[in-house]
């Protein structure tokens, strides 16, 4: 598959990719070792544990739901394609501008994408009542969305989506039979994440669905480890019988829970990047450039 948004370091000479987005202070300790650990006890000659169950339950306290409601898959993007495999809809939107994985898999499975442009005169923060305008306009055309997807924080932009308002598309998807894919990828980076997470709200929308990802925070792209959070029990059975069984590895699992321990590590990082991103900032104003206020890394 082409590269559509950088990191693709192998076939140009990139000296610094700023496109990656992954955390700057690297991997944690605790995943380097549990991957060391891997190779003692001889992780990587077996066959991976297809339904997660180790990591899917670590996930579940983590987060405070069921189980059950998750789904791993190989990063974020694996689950992505898996998503409009499983929905195969005809119509979709996405925002503009956004991460463009979401329109490659719509387009995947034949399925029309409509843009909600995020404008400059609103420094590209969501207009989260008119998208839903824009929802509802297509159902009454007789032109309704199968799926919506929004990325909160949105990549490229770092600008946040206050809950109350992700809540007010997710109920307007419900009420008109959309599913809503919102992308969590960049939420742990926020300084205040539990005003903009859904995930607490999953048992109130089934047609809510959140994608998660141990890529930035944890460093781990390379690792290639993404989850799903869902209430839809059929939804994610349909997830499941779309995508090959054994498509986390074994070693990306024992990084997945060590990772998940590493709550200092989580917590230094946001501190440290609020300081550079303040910094950072402030030069480029200095320099005359316009600088959108990212609250994300």
């Amino acid at each position: 598959m082409e590269y559509q948004h950088g990191g693709d370091i192998y076939s140009q000479d990139i000296q610094m990719d700023y496109s990656a987005n992954i955390n700057p202070l690297g991997m944690p300790e605790a995943v380097r070792q549990a991957l060391r650990d891997c190779l003692e006890r001889e992780v990587c000659s077996l066959y991976p544990d297809s339904r997660c169950e180790r990591l899917r339950q670590a996930l579940g306290r983590h987060h405070g739901v069921e189980d059950k409601w998750i789904i791993c898959g190989n990063g974020a993007a694996d689950l992505i394609f898996g998503l409009a495999a499983a929905l195969r809809p005809v119509r979709g939107l996405v925002t503009a501008p956004a991460f463009s994985e979401y329109e490659q898999a719509l387009r995947s499975v034949g399925c029309r994408t409509d843009y909600y442009y995020l404008r400059e005169d609103r420094g590209f923060a969501l207009d989260a009542a008119g998208m839903c305008g824009c929802v509802r306009a297509a159902a009454e055309r007789g032109e309704p969305y199968d799926v919506v997807f929004l990325c909160n924080p949105n990549n490229p932009t770092g600008i946040p989506v206050k809950k109350e308002e992700v809540k007010q598309l997710a109920d307007t998807c419900e009420r008109l039979g959309a599913y809503l894919a919102v992308d969590e990828c960049f939420c742990d980076f926020l300084d205040n994440s539990e005003l903009y997470s859904v995930i607490p709200d999953l048992a109130r929308f089934t047609h809510l669905f959140v994608l998660k990802a141990f890529t930035k925070l944890y460093a781990m792209a390379g690792l290639r480890l993404g989850y799903g959070l869902c209430s839809d029990s059929g939804l994610l059975e349909r997830l499941q019988a779309v995508r090959q069984p054994w498509s986390v590895s074994g070693p990306a699992q024992c990084a997945g829970v060590a990772a998940l321990g590493e709550t200092d590590f989580a917590e230094h990082t946001r501190a440290v990047l609020k300081g550079e991103r303040e910094r950072l900032s402030a030069a480029l104003h200095d320099l005359g450039f316009q600088v959108y206020p990212s609250q994300a890394n």
